[in-house]
């Protein structure tokens, strides 16, 4: 027997599905549009004071056309990293490809928490990749997340458990004294992942770097030995691969003689750096990497898929999985059916409801395939060498740390100006450079002095638009100091 209620029962989905596609469509030609001219016009705008009243929630149902055409208002208004003058930062700059995989993605609406269906195998084939592209052994596990940030916790808490034989699971660190250790150039995530990990971010010693901007590794066994005397735990090192003030890397290969010599967990952050493994010029310069027993790293910086999409991998997935593996009775496994296909996601991981990232991942390798990727990472670096020899051609500008990636941090200078007059000359001149619309470097400080720093992780950068910001440089530099 069939209700009367319900051919009126209402829904979410369209009345109209051809309108609907028609809809679609124009949104998506809109998008095209947006980046077809990512290569135009300015780097930044900042956002018009009534974007908020636009886009403010009244509770109220708008029309399909009235929202579309807010969407659309919006389009403008990012940070600017598709264009090929972002500079600033560590920013991806997205691909139009990915839209395809969004779109498939959203139809699917997969949870890749758990269960048994092709999103996660997905996922499972593209974490193999990574295996394999680092030359982990068969027994790595791994997750895609949001980006690094989320991996370290991941990772670190893996090995904050393996060191205190998963007890901590139940009754927390229980006083014991653990210390891990890091460069003073290391992310800012690591020491994030300690608070949020209960070791409080005062265990994690930051290790001084050489004049190369390199952990020092003599500092690092000395600061080991007084942990131990001082009645301390050391249980991790994590090492840097692509420094975010300067683009260094530790010595990799030195950091897992001393983690396995110690007994100690290694931990690598290579958030934009380990993908420079693709790259001929960069793999010789990662030997060690390969020795990690965690590695966080994000397809969204340097492989360019939108965002967002970050990996962990863990050497020993046997503890990765005893890290994290709690099922209750409504996440029973099976051995067939929806219910089957264990260990699931979220056995490694915090998260049970995870969006589709890895099929985005999956699409952009399977589209452009390694060797070109590769390609487009080797060709940041030169041209960030490049500006490093546009900076020393230049009398009046400064390169302050030799160019070691993708990152050249220089300034401007003038003859009698005191240190504190150029810091603030050089934090003006890229403020301006921003709200002209010209470029979008950052900045940062290398010993004390303000500098303007230069990332380029863009598959749209031109050698030309290098040129281009030296020329812009030195004229606001003289705007700024004529009187």
């Amino acid at each position: 027997m069939t209700s009367d209620k319900e051919p009126h029962q209402e829904t979410l989905d369209p009345a109209d599905w051809e309108a609907f596609s028609t809809r679609l469509h124009s949104m998506l030609d809109a998008a095209i549009g947006k980046m077809r001219t990512a290569s135009e016009g300015r780097v930044w705008t900042e956002p018009p004071e009534d974007l908020r009243t636009k886009f403010s929630l009244d509770g109220a149902a708008h029309s399909p056309d009235e929202v579309d055409s807010t969407l659309r208002y919006l389009l403008p208004y990012g940070a600017g990293n598709t264009h090929p003058r972002f500079l600033g930062w560590v920013h991806g700059s997205g691909t139009p490809a990915n839209l395809a995989a969004d779109m498939a993605a959203a139809a699917m609406n997969a949870n890749t928490g758990g269960r048994n269906h092709g999103a996660i195998q997905v996922e499972r084939e593209v974490i193999d990749w990574c295996r394999r592209l680092y030359s982990f052994p068969e027994t790595t596990s791994g997750l895609i997340v949001s980006g690094t940030s989320m991996a370290t916790i991941i990772g670190l808490k893996v090995a904050r458990d393996s060191q205190l034989e998963f007890e901590s699971r139940k009754s927390g660190v229980c006083g014991q004294k653990l210390v891990g250790y890091t460069s003073s150039e290391a992310h800012a995530c690591i020491a994030r992942a300690f608070d949020m990990l209960g070791l409080g971010s005062d265990a994690l010693r930051r290790i001084p770097v050489t004049p190369d901007h390199i952990m020092d590794v003599s500092a690092l066994k000395e600061m080991i030995a007084k942990d131990r005397a001082d009645g301390c735990t050391p249980f991790m090192i994590a090492g840097t691969c692509g420094s975010v003030n300067a683009g260094t890397i530790d010595d990799l290969d030195t950091l897992a003689d001393i983690s396995d010599t110690e007994d100690l967990w290694f931990h690598v952050d290579g958030a934009f750096g380990a993908l420079g493994i693709l790259s001929d010029r960069l793999r010789p310069r990662l030997k060690g990497l390969e020795r990690a027993d965690s590695l966080a790293f994000d397809f969204h910086k340097w492989l360019h898929v939108n965002y967002d999409a970050g990996c962990i991998l863990v050497r020993d997935g046997e503890a990765h999985l005893r890290s994290f593996s709690d099922r209750p009775d409504y996440l029973k496994s099976s051995e067939r059916g929806l219910a089957a296909g264990s260990p699931w996601p979220v056995e490694f991981g915090p998260e049970l409801s995870r969006g589709f990232r890895a099929l985005k991942v999956w699409a952009h390798i399977a589209e452009h395939g390694e060797e070109k990727l590769g390609r487009l990472i080797t060709r940041n670096c030169e041209q960030a060498a490049y500006l490093g020899e546009l900076v020393q051609a230049a009398p009046d500008l400064e390169l302050l740390l030799p160019v070691s990636m993708q990152i050249c941090c220089f300034r401007y200078v003038r003859d009698g100006l005191s240190d504190e007059a150029l810091n603030k000359l050089n934090e003006d001149i890229v403020i301006q450079l921003q709200l002209q619309g010209v470029a979008a470097p950052s900045t940062t400080r290398i010993s004390g002095r303000l500098a303007i720093r230069v990332n380029i992780t863009n598959h749209r950068t031109r050698f030309s638009d290098l040129d281009l910001l030296v020329r812009e440089i030195e004229r606001i530099a003289a705007d700024l100091t004529s009187d």
